[in-house]
């Protein structure tokens, strides 16, 4: 449950994919909640002989390639329920993508300054910091 999960995970980080990052984000996701669960509910599973067994199976049906687990979590749970910080179609695709490059707390900034002086100022914006990276 953890060697070969960190070493697909080091070789997800170097693959230019996103597909082995999210599988294995996610699994590393799952995993805390299930560490955090055993260490929440010691005293109830300490009365359930099958649990290591439930967790066996379950751990590697998230991580076998075969099976693909955590990615299918994702795509069908997590995805559909949760929506992190996504960015909404009222901007337009040049702005979308400077965005998604950006931190959450500097993505926050910038929707509040687009909110406050409108798209037209964050293109302004971008294109200063454009000319001024060119100049370097």
């Amino acid at each position: 449950m953890l060697v070969y999960p960190l070493y697909a995970s080091m070789r997800a980080i170097e693959s230019p994919s996103t597909l082995d990052d999210q599988q294995w984000l996610t699994y590393w996701v799952l995993y805390s909640f299930i560490t955090l669960f055993e260490l929440s509910c010691w005293k109830v599973l300490a009365w359930l002989p099958f649990w290591p067994y439930i967790k066996l199976v379950f751990c590697m049906w998230l991580v076998l390639p075969i099976f693909n687990g955590a990615a299918y979590i994702y795509e069908n749970f997590v995805r559909k329920y949760v929506k992190f910080g996504g960015l909404d179609s009222t901007y337009p695709e040049g702005q979308k993508r400077v965005i998604q490059m950006m931190s959450l707390d500097a993505r926050k900034s910038v929707e509040r300054y687009i909110e406050k002086y409108g798209p037209e100022a964050f293109d302004r914006v971008v294109k200063a910091a454009e000319k001024e990276a060119k100049k370097r």
